[in-house]
């Protein structure tokens, strides 16, 4: 997997500390956007955060001002989260700022992402990863009723510490507290 992120082998990556695993993750989006910015200069290097929630891997965030990552997903898969995603979100910010400031309307994952993720940041253009996402599901708190689980998120189940009942749609019998899956 080496090319211009240069990463650490595997098993290093597989052993590093959160914190230093942050810090492949700021390198590897200093060297994807100036990878872009070979291709198209004058596009800002964006700032990034680790912020992310739930299912989703990264996400290029146009009105915050830059790219979101999940932590839980980058420490249970760095090499291929640092080796894919990064380049992944890094396209849709070249895509963003070289075609619809000027007013065009482009498909996120349309041709001319794709164009970018292939030819600049010679990646296959795959829209979705294969990431285990069961830790950081925004839904982790599992429930039961007379005839299935169900998972609430942290704010569901909070609101039932508090006093507040769910009910299922299904069997209409209260949803009671079986455990988190995390």
């Amino acid at each position: 997997m080496s090319d211009y992120l240069q990463l650490p082998d595997e098993q290093a990556l597989a052993q590093a500390s959160p914190d230093v695993l942050a810090g492949w993750l700021g390198q590897c989006v200093t060297r994807s956007w100036q990878q872009g910015v070979s291709v198209w200069p004058g596009v800002t290097c964006p700032p990034w955060w680790l912020d992310l929630r739930g299912r989703s891997a990264g996400q290029a965030h146009f009105g915050r001002g830059g790219l979101r990552f999940n932590r839980v997903l980058l420490k249970e898969n760095p090499a291929l989260f640092l080796f894919d995603v990064v380049p992944h979100e890094m396209a849709h910010w070249f895509v963003h700022a070289v075609h619809e400031q000027d007013g065009q309307r482009v498909a996120p994952h349309g041709r001319q992402w794709k164009r970018m993720m292939q030819d600049v940041f010679l990646r296959e253009p795959r829209v979705t990863h294969h990431f285990d996402t069961t830790r950081a599901s925004p839904t982790p708190y599992r429930f039961t009723c007379r005839c299935s689980s169900h998972y609430l998120s942290r704010r569901r189940y909070l609101n039932t510490q508090r006093g507040g009942r769910y009910r299922c749609r299904l069997c209409q019998s209260p949803l009671v507290f079986a455990g988190s899956r995390v």
